[in-house]
């Protein structure tokens, strides 16, 4: 290879690199393992995972039950494969599942179409903004500043190449976006709106207000969900174009950090803009029910061009999870889960209002709620650990202006007694940093 390119050696390969930023040591990794002990490793990480410990964090990944089924489906030799479902003669149990996904997607949306499948929703947000600027013919984008702040620095890195400006419209004070800012935002030159309902504090935004106005100036409206269980209880937003989701709540586990399972749901009338793959439903020459893939718009399928993502798998495997998950809740259970989680919240968010300060209370939210207390989260949730308690996030890093306040989550799998526990624990803080402010001014009066 060296002397194809016309090069003596690899140090004269890489000598325009100055060096200084060259690499003159081995690299820094462990030596290899024998199975046995890559198999003792993983227990002892398994270990730190701090098993038997309750937890409050949400922020787009949530802990909820997982039906063993699941596992028992996926596990089998059809499913668990790396194969992709080019050959429809062969893939035909992969096809249909993909169908089913599709088709329980759009009940569960209000949508027409669906694609199967996204990596995540914060993929699947961006993925759907550019799809909007291809529909539109415009460059412009508005952002909720209540949207996911990873979801928003994805997208950032995903416009940054496309000649995308992103506009941040502010939230209000009941942790909505501002539709006066949004008003403003949006110009004739704005391909789309994107917020996330319920958004990155737990309350549900307006989406149908935010699309009068977008629409007002043929503007799209892309919602993002990062929660599928709230559209259990929630209305699904009808009045968006575009919906992007994060589907890890059905069945998926937190798994450190992914894989997980974004998707697009859209009208009929934007498929051909829609990135992903589309599975349809047909009919061969014996009259026989079969499925096939009847829409993939990346550069293996068609020319590079006309390419509309370069996303590189449906991934399957994770959406037949959703898949099994929403066929074994059904219509019903899924209502009640939705309910369980609203109830649980409430209950918490009820109980925190006694010794801390619970901000965006005045409006409608979901299993998400954010606390502002006198001390500073992280040291609280420090203390909380030692109780074998994981609390909520706290959110400095990404709304500095919201001080010492952090977001928490309660699902099904909260119980009633780990809530006490924790607004228990909080308010001892309180109460602590409330004295010493109380001693503190009786010395500064003496």
């Amino acid at each position: 290879m060296l002397k194809a390119i016309g090069v003596n050696s690899i140090d004269d390969l890489f000598a325009p690199i100055p060096a200084e930023y060259r690499l003159n040591r081995d690299l820094k990794v462990p030596r290899q393992m024998a199975e046995s002990e890559i198999v003792d490793w993983f227990r002892e990480r398994s270990r730190e995972n701090g098993d038997g410990h309750s937890t409050f964090l949400g922020a787009g990944v949530y802990y909820h039950y997982r039906p063993v089924i699941i596992d028992s489906l996926i596990s089998r030799g059809e499913f668990l494969t790396a194969y992709t479902p080019y050959q429809a003669e062969i893939s035909q149990g992969t096809l249909q599942s993909i169908f089913e996904f599709q088709t329980m997607i759009c009940e569960l949306t209000g949508m027409e179409v669906a694609n199967a499948s996204m990596y995540d929703g914060s993929t699947a947000a961006a993925e759907a903004v550019m799809m909007a600027v291809r529909l539109s013919g415009r460059r412009n984008v508005a952002v909720a500043r209540s949207v996911h702040p990873e979801y928003r620095e994805v997208l950032s890195t995903y416009a940054f190449h496309q000649g995308m400006p992103l506009a941040t419209v502010p939230f209000e004070d009941s942790g909505r976006v501002n539709l006066r800012e949004i008003e403003r935002a949006v110009t004739t030159d704005t391909a789309c709106v994107l917020v996330q309902s319920p958004n990155f504090f737990g309350t549900i935004e307006d989406v149908e207000a935010v699309a009068e106005i977008a629409h007002a100036k043929g503007a799209m409206v892309v919602v993002a969900i990062a929660e599928t269980v709230s559209l259990g209880i929630i209305e699904p937003p009808r009045s968006a174009d575009i919906i992007a989701m994060e589907a890890q709540s059905f069945g998926v586990p937190p798994g450190f950090g992914g894989p997980y399972c974004g998707v697009i749901a859209t009208r009929e009338s934007n498929v051909r803009q829609m990135p992903g793959r589309l599975v349809g439903q047909t009919t061969d020459r014996n009259g026989k029910r079969g499925f096939v893939l009847t829409l993939a718009t990346r550069e293996q399928h068609i020319r590079r061009e006309k390419a509309t993502s370069n996303i590189c798998t449906n991934q399957a495997l994770v959406a037949l999870m959703v898949n099994i998950f929403m066929t074994v809740y059904g219509k019903v259970g899924l209502k009640e889960l939705a309910r369980h989680n609203l109830a649980k919240a409430a209950y918490a968010a009820q109980r925190f209002a006694k010794s801390a300060s619970v901000l965006f209370a005045g409006v409608p939210r979901f299993n998400e709620f954010v606390v502002r207390t006198s001390e500073d989260p992280y040291a609280i949730n420090s203390r909380l650990l030692g109780h074998k308690v994981v609390g909520g996030l706290p959110l400095k890093k990404f709304y500095p202006e919201l001080g010492n306040a952090s977001l928490w989550c309660c699902t099904e799998l909260t119980s009633r007694s780990m809530i006490d526990t924790a607004v228990g624990l909080v308010g001892e803080s309180e109460r602590s940093v409330r004295s010493a402010k109380e001693e503190t001014a009786e010395e500064v009066a003496r």
